[in-house]
């Protein structure tokens, strides 16, 4: 292109770890002078963060930077996340018109290979294994004012054999929790009510580094103690390292919320080994009741894969069933995409699609079920809700504790702001209610 650069346009693809990265790209293009814009004909330089988890996003990024670099060539064109991971050098082959490609440990070079690309004219690859705890986080440029994601800990050691995640993020690697706490405090002291905790595995925290003796409870102990922060979340757990421990914070800190991402995948013990869940239904079932005893209002969601290789409709049923037993309050469900690097791969796509189909509408099904006994129960309890904005209705907006959606109507000035609010109806998925003049008490005996 002629000239420097002054505009940059990204896009994200994927989970909210890379709605993160994206955010730190974001700030530090700003810090070296960037403007951002919002479409691709206005950028100087097009960005576009992917994600590598199902075959089908995947090859819809592929196919849109295939289409922007045929028409936009006056740009520079970059790849970041986890396509660039997976495919690195390859993608200049198969993406002949980009630029650059950057992986997911490398966020950091980002300026220097920008630098190298004005400068050389050349393509620049920079997509390391491993991740070093070089990352500027405070630099990010947060897309909401009230909540934000906090990256605890990056990459993942479990394996399962349907991810791509521990080849595309790399091992794991836990953040210093001193550095943990001066985002948090820096955070609050911008007005951030809510924080989520990210990581591929959140819960595992500091076992990488057992010489600083703070594992996942620490951690969530220290932040508890910061003012400002009115609620903390965590994502994504492995169900095999939530501990006692984790349940007896979220039981006793007030900030923590009284929900808990706890993906079951499958309900048959023969997949869960075959998935290399580590795990065994009995074992799973068995810290569901204690998470029941312990934080009696705790709220449940999970990932759940169907059509596995070799799922039989036998197995496929423990699945419906053991939906059915737990009772999720919140699901993220998934037909099976297999990917390369993988070891279920080797296996093949075994399921018939229209089989996968059949039975991820079987189990959506059962989730709408459910989430409308839940929903319909919570009719005339006053609950806790984050106020976020307004929705196209005009209703102000936003989140219970435990992930409900809740609109009302109000004044923008409790935009920010925490709400009691009592529910009168249903539309969908979302409670619609009435503002209650009364204080707001992490102790109010409806948490939902």
């Amino acid at each position: 292109m002629k000239g420097a650069p002054k505009t940059f346009y990204i896009r994200t693809y994927g989970c909210q770890m890379n709605q993160l990265d994206s955010e730190i790209i974001i700030g530090s293009l700003e810090a070296m002078g960037l403007r951002r814009v919002c479409t691709e004909c206005e950028g100087d330089i097009l960005i576009f963060n992917t994600c590598a988890v199902r075959d089908l996003a995947e090859r819809k990024v592929m196919g849109k930077i295939g289409q922007i670099g045929r028409s936009k060539k006056k740009s520079i064109i970059g790849v970041m996340g986890c396509v660039a991971m997976a495919k690195k050098g390859k993608l200049f082959h198969k993406l002949p018109n980009i630029d650059f490609v950057i992986g997911t440990n490398n966020i950091s070079d980002l300026e220097m290979v920008l630098k190298l690309v004005i400068e050389t004219g050349e393509k620049q690859i920079k997509t390391d294994d491993k991740f070093e705890e070089n990352l500027n986080y405070l630099v990010a440029n947060r897309e909401d004012k009230y909540k934000a994601y906090v990256s605890i800990i990056r990459g993942c050691n479990k394996f399962c054999t349907y991810c791509v995640v521990p080849h595309t993020r790399g091992r794991e690697v836990s953040r210093l929790p001193q550095d943990i706490e001066e985002e948090c405090r820096a955070l609050a002291d911008r007005g951030y009510k809510e924080l989520c905790l990210l990581g591929q595995n959140v819960n595992s925290y500091g076992k990488d580094k057992p010489e600083w003796r703070e594992l996942f409870h620490d951690l969530l102990y220290r932040l508890d103690k910061i003012n400002g922060i009115e609620r903390i979340r965590f994502m994504t757990s492995h169900p095999t390292d939530i501990t006692i421990d984790l349940m007896q914070a979220v039981r006793d800190l007030s900030s923590l919320c009284e929900f808990i991402h706890f993906p079951l995948q499958a309900g048959a013990d023969r997949l869960l080994k075959k998935m290399n869940r580590i795990y065994t239904k009995e074992e799973y079932f068995r810290k569901v009741v204690l998470l029941k005893e312990i934080i009696p209002r705790v709220s449940l969601g999970t990932d759940i894969i169907v059509g596995f290789p070799t799922e039989t409709d036998e197995e496929f049923g423990e699945t419906l069933q053991a939906f059915r037993d737990i009772r999720y309050s919140v699901a993220f469900l998934y037909t099976f995409s297999p990917r390369k690097g993988t070891a279920a791969m080797r296996w093949g796509d075994t399921v018939p699609a229209e089989v996968k189909e059949r039975r991820l509408q079987q189990l959506m099904a059962l989730h709408r079920e459910i989430s409308g006994e839940e929903y319909r129960a919570t009719l005339g309890q006053s609950m806790e809700v984050l106020v976020e904005g307004y929705n196209k209705e005009g209703l102000l907006k936003g989140r219970t504790r435990c992930w409900k959606k809740v609109v009302f109507a109000g004044p923008p000035s409790l935009i920010g702001t925490l709400q009691m609010v009592t529910p009168h109806s249903i539309h969908h998925q979302t409670l619609i209610g009435n503002r209650v003049s009364i204080p707001c008490t992490h102790t109010s005996p409806s948490v939902v």
